[in-house]
């Protein structure tokens, strides 16, 4: 019997969910700067999932969205969240701890 490797932080998976609120310019930039972020420093290791709070209000309330857009790291833990179009590239990278990840 074979015993499973441990996962290391370079191969989990991180889900992501970017909520929004319609097709507003934020929330259109937000999508265009994470996506790029994403392919950049986590290619083939992210889920992405977008929440437009206009037809599914209801989901608000689980992650306590108070602005939009808003982006919430779910895993890895701890959980985190970005607020904004995401276009500071720096903070968004330093938010999520990526840079932390990349050099361990």
């Amino acid at each position: 019997m074979e015993t499973p490797l441990p996962i290391t932080p370079q191969e989990e998976t991180w889900e992501l969910r970017l909520y929004v609120a319609g097709q507003t310019v934020k929330s259109v930039t937000a999508l265009a700067n994470l996506k790029a972020y994403c392919e950049q420093h986590l290619k083939g290791r992210y889920k992405l999932e977008v929440i437009d709070l206009l037809l599914h209000p209801q989901l608000a309330a689980g992650d306590q969205i108070l602005a939009i857009p808003t982006l919430v790291r779910k895993v890895p833990a701890p959980i985190r969240k970005i607020i904004g179009d995401l276009s500071n590239q720096e903070r968004v990278l330093v938010g999520l701890d990526i840079r932390a990840v990349e050099s361990k």
